[in-house]
């Protein structure tokens, strides 16, 4: 039986919600599907925000061929196929889900593909494709970044169901998905088969058997990535230890794993024990040149390590405050004395004019001046 979320999956631009960024009036894909350009390109973006919805109608308005692999079990001969069989005139666009699991070698095989034409690739990932993709490769396609669904666009693919919903019911699902409107649509879809009625007890009654196990796929991994995070950040080795181990069991990428140890090293970590950025590096740089199995237990040491370390978001805290007046003013203009004295012309108009090496002049610009963004400074 075809499942819902197949079911009601928008076929045209106009019927999708959501990335108006990309698809709305004037934007990048609504203009390459508008004009029929063909060109490869990468879709970056959390788990059912559209991805392969997106790459079905691209394909169709272009009335290209299109084929769908995913990277995790994907092979290089499934690729050959596509490239010897017949599509009648029709371009080929190849769907590779997953993408950051394609092996270098595997890549190294698609690139020339790409290069002279013989395949359309858009490539989809939850990961940050300049970490996972081959330099090569990622220069000839363009990138695109898709965001979470917001919750009143979670509504309107909710309501694509057709399936009567309370308000409370629908409250607790747009929760539990984490705007992923695949997994919204699924666990509708079997909660209704179950009870024939959706409330939010026939809704949880369904979730913990359908979503307790670790998705494989990585459609649930930001869950698990979450409590082991806040695990860490509550100093509870044993906690982050078990979820360590879900994620490992589970067949998740460790350099996911390792990354997220990284940035955490500054954002939770930071000033208050320095060492703890070097430690996520180091264990980051184990993962790449041993691999698994072995490279858990530099995991283990790492979020133990991690785990302990006394924490302070400072650094983190203060480089968003200065983000928010970055926004706010834009281009303030930097004081005279801080700026470059290029040429004699600029130097006479007072650029770096009164610099001192450690000067107690505030050096932000005029309108933020007496403005701290480190606390207890």
């Amino acid at each position: 039986m075809e499942p819902l979320a197949s079911k009601i999956r928008p076929k045209t631009l106009s019927e999708f919600i959501g990335q108006k960024h990309l698809v709305g009036e004037g934007k990048p894909l609504n203009m390459a599907i508008n004009k029929k350009h063909l060109f490869s390109f990468i879709l970056w973006g959390p788990p059912g925000t559209g991805k392969t919805t997106l790459a079905k109608i691209y394909a169709n308005s272009l009335k290209a061929q299109l084929y769908e692999l995913s990277a995790v079990s994907a092979k290089k001969s499934d690729i050959k196929k596509i490239i010897d069989e017949n599509a009648w005139g029709q371009e080929k666009i190849l769907f590779l889900d997953e993408i950051h699991r394609f092996s270098k070698s595997q890549q190294d095989f698609l690139l020339p593909l790409v290069e002279n034409g013989k395949i359309i690739l858009i490539g989809a990932t939850t990961e940050n494709p300049s970490f996972e993709i081959i330099s090569p490769l990622l220069s000839r396609c363009r990138v695109f970044i898709l965001n979470k669904f917001s919750e009143k666009e979670m509504v309107e693919i909710i309501k694509r169901t057709k399936i009567k919903i309370g308000e409370q019911a629908k409250d607790w699902i747009i929760s539990l998905a984490n705007s992923d409107a695949r997994q919204a649509i699924t666990v509708i879809e079997n909660t209704f088969q179950l009870y024939g009625e959706i409330t939010v007890e026939n809704l949880k009654n369904t979730a913990q058997s359908k979503f307790l196990q670790y998705d494989r796929k990585g459609d649930e991994h930001y869950n698990t990535i979450s409590a082991f995070i806040k695990s860490m950040r509550a100093s509870q080795p044993d906690a982050a230890l078990y979820y360590l181990a879900k994620m490992i069991d589970a067949g998740e990428d460790p350099k996911f794993i390792a990354r997220r140890m990284v940035i955490f090293a500054s954002e939770d970590i930071g000033i208050v024990q320095p060492t703890a950025l070097v430690v996520a590096n180091s264990v980051f740089r184990a993962v790449e040149i041993i691999g698994l199995p072995e490279c858990g237990i530099n995991l283990a040491h790492g979020v133990v390590y991690l785990s302990k370390c006394k924490k302070d978001r400072s650094a983190y805290n203060a480089y968003n405050k200065a983000m928010e007046d970055v926004k706010k003013y834009e281009n303030l203009p930097i004081p005279l004395a801080l700026r470059n004295a290029t040429t004699k012309f600029v130097e006479k108009l007072g650029y770096g004019s009164g610099y001192e090496k450690y000067s107690k002049k505030i050096f932000l610009p005029d309108k933020l001046k007496g403005k701290k963004y480190l606390d207890n400074v």
